[in-house]
């Protein structure tokens, strides 16, 4: 299945994508007020295809519609870095034994057409394409990570937006550089495990402007999906629709020769297979 969420912002319907049309879906609304941890927490997936085989969910057209982000603003974002050797190797840093854990602002969502909106005069905007884990059951001190499957709600197509002199030198928290409203662009679909592919061999590219930035795959993970989920059960209790970004391969703006960041205007468009694209407008105010 493929849950999103249509309208403008702050009123989004959530719809779940007829297979047969792109530009219709069926109105969760009967069902529950958005995509969100209650939704999940409640078997709202189950419901859904239940309800939807059953002929009870009426018709939504969605042509010309805003898409919103794949799920509402979640308990919490967790997000892993430097997950791909190649990655870390353009950055300088050495392969992480254990994942790196930092968190982003739940209200930094977005939608996946939506502006990315700079801090004014930010001179240091950078692309991360990834793929994210929604969370659908809480997951508390897990087993190990082949009890992962259980909790896993679906799969999102992301950007996790940086702004580096925010991240590297504002005092060593990663969160300041990654948080502003509009830095993580999400969706278009956030997708069930039965369809969205295997994980572990999902392609992910970027462009910029019509430049490939990024072309990577998923297989170059350090830290699969279940072992992420289970290793973050460890230290904290994960919540039904809390999200987690997985890390980014090779090609990012600071690991370019010379560095190459986003400028006011610029698009930047990334695609993860299986799971659909983004294509995100960037604007920086000008500084004070």
């Amino acid at each position: 299945m493929r849950f999103l969420r249509v309208g403008d912002e702050g009123s989004e319907i959530p719809a779940l994508a007829r297979p047969e049309s792109t530009g219709r879906a069926y109105d969760l609304r009967p069902l529950t007020k958005d995509i969100d941890g209650a939704f999940f927490a409640s078997g709202g997936p189950e419901r859904a295809a239940a309800a939807a085989a059953a002929g009870e969910l009426p018709d939504l057209d969605i042509r010309g519609m805003r898409i919103g982000a794949a799920l509402a603003r979640p308990h919490a974002i967790y997000a892993i870095g430097l997950n791909y050797r190649d990655h870390a190797a353009e950055t300088g840093a050495e392969v992480p034994r254990e994942p790196i854990v930092f968190s982003k602002a739940p209200n930094s969502l977005c939608g996946p057409h939506d502006t990315v909106v700079f801090p004014p005069g930010a001179a240091k905007g950078d692309w991360e394409a990834e793929l994210g884990i929604v969370i659908g059951h809480r997951a508390h001190l897990l087993d190990g990570p082949e009890s992962a499957a259980d909790v896993i709600a679906g799969y999102v197509a992301l950007n996790d937006i940086s702004e580096r002199e925010f991240q590297l030198e504002h005092g060593g928290q990663w969160l300041k550089g990654k948080s502003h409203p509009t830095f993580n662009p999400t969706g278009p679909h956030l997708v069930t495990p039965d369809e969205a592919g295997d994980p572990h061999n999902l392609r992910l590219v970027t462009r910029v402007n019509g430049k490939t930035m990024q072309d990577g795959t998923t297989a170059d993970m350090i830290f699969r999906p279940a072992h992420i989920v289970w290793y973050l059960s460890r230290f904290l209790a994960l919540e039904p629709g809390d999200l987690i970004n997985t890390g980014t391969p090779a090609g990012v703006g600071m690991g370019q020769t010379p560095p190459c960041y986003l400028g006011n205007g610029d698009i930047v468009e990334v695609e993860v297979s299986g799971l659909g694209s983004l294509r995100n407008p960037v604007h920086i105010p000008a500084a004070p």
